[in-house]
């Protein structure tokens, strides 16, 4: 039988603060906070990133569900009887925990070089959890980091800043969060596309002010794309067509915004929007 592995002290995820250590936009292909020796990535497809590079895990493999039922419990830590019935629910106990130990055991020397040798998944007190200490983060928390971290800057008056760190979160969210299918996850997967749709009109809004009405479409139509029902974001598009001497464009994109709220809600555009249809219709140079 594998031996499990103890600690002293089980500590809570850490919390970081907005600070010069997010000026600078990261240039890797995998963007990751700057303590993640391993980052375990559940949005999109499922991937586990060792030192930035991704490591081979089987989908749907137990390996995978695992590492997914830690990253979405409380402090990255699950009982050792609830993974129990997790991964093997219909095993008895002495069999499935001879295997739960096998497969820690497994998972931490295939991860092990990657955070100085120490386990990567420790037991303690009768549950496993993640070893944050040594460098293991989760895709989820470093969005919420950047976007946190923006949001206080943007409490503070430093728009630009605040800016600059919502489009580094966007770049961390590779998809809505995959793992997991009971209410609390779903729950979950909810808050943070929410965020994520946040984020991306905040942007959209700071790049037309600034007169970047490339940044500005770009943003309005990804957050079209997640949710084809936001006038708000159609009505940026119309005013970057119009800006950008496309008013055919803005005309067309407020038939667009008609024609899927008419199809899903059977209702009509907010009047804000027809009022700016009718001004790009009529008068455009007052855009």
């Amino acid at each position: 039988m594998a031996v499990q592995i103890k600690t002293q002290n089980v500590t809570t995820r850490r919390t970081w603060h907005a600070s010069a250590q997010f000026d600078q936009p990261d240039q890797t292909n995998f963007p990751v906070h700057p303590d993640c020796r391993i980052l375990i990535c559940l949005r999109g497809d499922f991937r586990v990133l060792k030192q930035g590079q991704p490591i081979k895990i089987l989908s749907g493999s137990k390996t995978e569900t695992l590492l997914c039922s830690l990253a979405l419990k409380q402090e990255y830590c699950a009982l050792r009887d609830v993974l129990l019935n997790t991964l093997w629910p219909n095993t008895q106990i002495p069999f499935a925990a001879q295997s739960l130990n096998s497969l820690v055991y497994s998972l931490n020397k295939l991860l092990s070089d990657g955070v100085g040798g120490v386990p990567s998944v420790v037991y303690d007190d009768g549950a496993y959890r993640l070893n944050v200490e040594a460098g293991v983060g989760v895709d989820v928390e470093n969005f919420q980091i950047l976007a946190h971290a923006g949001q206080a800057r943007e409490r503070a008056g430093d728009r630009s800043n605040a800016v600059m760190l919502y489009s580094r979160a966007i770049q961390l969210y590779r998809g809505d969060l995959r793992a997991g299918t009971d209410v609390q996850v779903v729950m979950e997967r909810e808050r943070l596309r929410a965020l994520y749709l946040t984020l991306l009109a905040h942007i959209a809004d700071y790049s037309y002010a600034q007169g970047d009405y490339a940044t500005c479409l770009e943003s309005a139509l990804a957050l079209l794309a997640n949710d084809p029902y936001r006038e708000d974001a159609h009505r940026l598009l119309m005013r970057c067509y119009v800006r950008n001497g496309e008013r055919a464009q803005a005309l067309r994109q407020y038939k667009l915004c008609e024609q899927i709220l008419r199809a899903e809600f059977n209702a009509a555009p907010e009047p804000s929007t027809r009022a700016l249809y009718d001004l790009i219709r009529l008068n455009p140079d007052r855009v």
